[in-house]
């Protein structure tokens, strides 16, 4: 179950995401097509995952 979780979690992350690329960018003057907003999603949501992996192992490795 809490692999489901946290596919969900990342699942809904990732539109929530894609949709504040798409539409907040421009507000700075870029205009990302939706295959490049995808792409920066893509980016933003690998790294939340990996920074969400390594702060569990440090959080087990000291059990904490």
């Amino acid at each position: 179950m809490s692999a489901l979780e946290a596919a969900i979690s990342t699942a809904i992350g990732f539109a929530v995401s894609w949709a504040l690329t798409f539409y907040v960018l421009p507000l700075w003057g870029f205009e990302p097509s939706t295959g490049q907003a995808l792409g920066i999603t893509a980016v933003y949501t690998a790294a939340s995952f990996l920074r969400g992996w390594a702060v569990r192992a440090v959080f087990r490795r000291f059990d904490i």
